[in-house]
């Protein structure tokens, strides 16, 4: 994919919507991210600060402000010691487990966090935004576990570490190598924060992991769905495959525009505008004939979760909602992850259902049974060395173990809601765990698709060799030749990991142009 240059584009967080694929561009840093410095836009801000402070002058009682937090809320704090609650909220949900999220992953939720405190709805001083659009400028990364939250009252734990590294405390990364937060503000000239009265449940009290994570995972979902395609579409012609299943006329009857989509793609790929039937095969099996109807769910899905995402994304998600124009404080339950959690817990199943599709394409491909003529497990070995060697054996059992936890992973996380904090937290979302499993159901399904590029190069090659008059199409023919740079044929058994692990690189990579958009 072309990388965009930095001078290229720069994503303003204050100006208007984020879509998904600016949080991307920046995660992957292919452009930088800035805070707007729009006066408008500040006055705004600023006006939300100094409401909360006029409030807390005259009425001295504003939830998560002068109370306690959660079930504390009746908990009344005496205004010398105000100004210490924020810091105590982040202290104490300072217990986050798990791996820690990766580069990518962190600044994703740097750029979710940012977004949602500039709706201008939260109470925070413009101090606090610059202090995260600082940490985006300079690449600093606060150490976030991935594990902790219930998706409610938001993303308590792992946005603690945010709001802590804001403080310099706690530890971040910067250029691969981990330092204590004091250390990294201070090296690029930033001080650290004394958070203001509402910063500590304004930065916490959010959305923006699962809603970070959902951005990437809805990016590597959409680019799955044409890999598989593509993959299928090598699959068809390397097992001899019928292409009328994918004619026009017959899909104009099953109006699924997503559907469509991947058919017309597999149309255009095998170079059958007007398919002839194969002679020899009526039908193919599901696997091959059936992949529009199970890739097509996905892709007609994919714009109902971009949707529900960016709606996510760009909405003020903490509480209390502080609206300065009108001076109100709303309470209420914003923090409230459930539309991430079905987009997660969904997507994951369509996901899912692409790795076993790719499982059972390949599961034909290295069978001499119903390969059509091509040798056992694909093997490029001749003569007397063929007894000996085993081309994809092992690599088909490595596919249908990955399969196998991909498809065991979609159990709805959602449906898993507990009680939490005393009963105040007694119904959550559990969208932060959804969209972990995701990501695991995308990394499984990634694997499955280096796979599938192997035996696609492997098949399409020993296809050729048998029936030399088989032409690809220029697409098919341009990446068939990419992959024959990219790994040897297999004609000697040998290990396959690192070729496995190059062509994952290169699917998150996005290395090949898959259809126009």
């Amino acid at each position: 994919m072309h990388v965009i240059p930095l001078e290229a584009r720069t994503v303003i967080v204050g100006s208007g919507r984020l879509c998904i694929d600016d949080v991307v561009a920046v995660a992957r840093q292919r452009c930088p991210a800035r805070l707007s410095n729009d006066a408008a836009f500040a006055a705004r801000i600023t006006r939300g600060a100094a409401f909360i402070d006029r409030l807390i002058a005259e009425e001295g009682v504003v939830y998560g402000v002068s109370t306690g937090y959660g079930d504390s809320c009746t908990v009344n704090v005496p205004a010398s010691l105000v100004a210490e609650l924020p810091h105590h909220l982040y202290a104490y949900h300072g217990c986050g487990l798990g791996r820690y999220l990766d580069a990518e992953e962190t600044r994703a939720v740097l750029v979710a966090r940012l977004v949602s405190l500039a709706q201008g709805m939260s109470g925070v001083s413009m101090g606090l935004l610059r202090q995260i659009d600082g940490l985006l400028q300079h690449d600093i990364l606060p150490r976030i576990p991935a594990e902790g939250s219930v998706g409610a009252s938001g993303d308590l734990t792992p946005l603690s570490y945010l709001a802590a590294v804001l403080c310099g405390e706690r530890d971040v990364v910067v250029d691969g190598e981990i330092l204590t937060a004091a250390i990294a503000l201070q090296r690029f000239g930033l001080i650290p924060l004394r958070l203001r009265p509402k910063e500590g449940l304004a930065i916490m009290n959010g959305t923006a992991v699962m809603t970070a994570l959902a951005c990437l995972a809805w990016q590597r979902a959409s680019y799955l769905s044409r890999l598989c395609t593509r993959l299928t579409a090598f699959n068809v012609l390397a097992s001899a495959g019928n292409a009328h299943h994918f004619d026009e006329a017959l899909f104009a009857v099953k109006p699924h525009a997503g559907q469509q989509r991947v058919a017309a793609r597999l149309r255009a790929d095998l170079l059958c505008d007007h398919p002839v039937r194969n002679d020899r095969r009526l039908q193919d099996r599901y696997s091959l004939r059936c992949a529009p109807h199970v890739i097509g769910v996905l892709e007609d899905a994919l714009p109902f979760f971009r949707e529900t995402i960016e709606n996510e994304l760009n909405s003020a998600n903490d509480n209390p909602v502080i609206d300065p124009d009108n001076e109100l404080v709303l309470h209420g339950g914003h923090f409230y992850g459930g539309h991430i959690a079905f987009a997660m817990d969904s997507m994951k199943n369509l996901v899912a259902n692409l790795a076993d599709l790719m499982d059972r394409q390949m599961a034909i491909m290295v069978d001499a049974r119903y390969n059509h003529g091509l040798p056992a497990n694909l093997s490029a070995s001749t003569g007397a060395r063929a007894s000996i060697n085993h081309g994809l054996k092992a690599l088909q059992i490595s596919v249908s173990a990955w399969t196998a936890e991909a498809l065991k992973l979609t159990m709805p996380a959602s449906v898993f809601s507990r009680s939490t904090e005393c009963h105040n937290q007694d119904k959550v979302s559990m969208g932060t765990i959804a969209a972990r499993d995701c990501l695991r159901v995308l990394e499984l399904t990634e694997q499955v698709a280096a796979a599938l590029l192997i035996t696609s190069r492997q098949g399409i090659t020993l296809r050729q060799r048998v029936q030399p008059e088989l032409v690809l199409g220029p697409a098919l023919e341009d990446m068939h030749s990419d992959l024959g740079r990219r790994l040897v044929l297999i004609e000697e058994d040998r290990a396959l990991d690192h070729d496995l692990i190059n062509l994952i690189a290169a699917i998150r990579a996005e290395s090949w142009t898959l259809y126009a958009a």
